[in-house]
């Protein structure tokens, strides 16, 4: 079965543009399109898509309120932001607010199309480069951070777990922690997962996130 998807952006153009390229595919299908929060939080809510594209800056309600909104209700799907990154304080906000990811606009055709795929299979994608941007914003400007973070214990966490939690802090895939920790891919993944448990993170997405808090990371990695 294709993958419904629901595209939201207050751009008509982006909008226009997104449907075409899926349009070509086999395996991703648009069933709606929403041009602002508010309308893709009802639209979500009535056709109940596999990914919600999401736009951050559009009128009446902006994609980080439409974001937390959609996944607060039953069977909500997944939520890839397709941002301009020209407010790295917004993109942190919204993946917060449980987006499995985001992509910037100037990014390769092919590559939305693979994040779309991604998101869909339960899976989180954030690009490297973004995740270096991110983390210089929020070193940079303590203040902007949750004023009430996340208290985590590192009790359970094995020295090599934190090793892989700070290399997925620093954007890397699981090949590239299998590679720069000089382990395989199997155990790569195994890592990760408990990570996961351990940490009852949501996703990779959220992974990072929690590697920022507990100051894994910083603009000198």
């Amino acid at each position: 079965m294709s993958t419904r998807t629901i595209l939201v952006d207050d751009q008509p153009l982006i909008r226009s543009g997104l449907r075409v390229l899926i349009d070509n595919t086999d395996d991703l299908t648009v069933v709606a399109e929403a041009g602002t929060g508010d309308e893709a939080v009802r639209l979500a809510g009535e056709l109940r898509p596999d990914v919600i594209v999401m736009d951050i800056r559009m009128p009446v309600m902006d994609g980080i309120e439409a974001t937390r909104q959609i996944l607060a209700g039953p069977d909500p799907g997944r939520v890839l932001i397709l941002s301009t990154f020209d407010d790295d304080e917004s993109v942190y906000a919204a993946l917060r607010a449980g987006a499995s990811g985001f992509l910037v606009k100037d990014m390769a055709l092919d590559d939305i199309l693979n994040a779309v795929r991604v998101v869909a299979a339960g899976d989180a994608l954030i690009a490297p480069s973004v995740t270096r941007r991110l983390i210089e914003h929020f070193v940079q400007s303590p203040s902007t951070v949750s004023p009430a973070p996340v208290r985590r214990s590192w009790s359970g966490i094995t020295d090599r777990e934190r090793e892989v939690l700070t290399l997925i802090g620093r954007g890397r895939s699981n090949n590239e922690i299998a590679a720069e920790l000089y382990i395989s891919p199997a155990t790569a993944k195994v890592h990760v997962a408990r990570l996961f448990a351990k940490l009852e993170a949501r996703d990779r997405v959220h992974l990072v996130i929690i590697a920022y808090e507990m100051g894994l990371v910083s603009p000198r990695a």
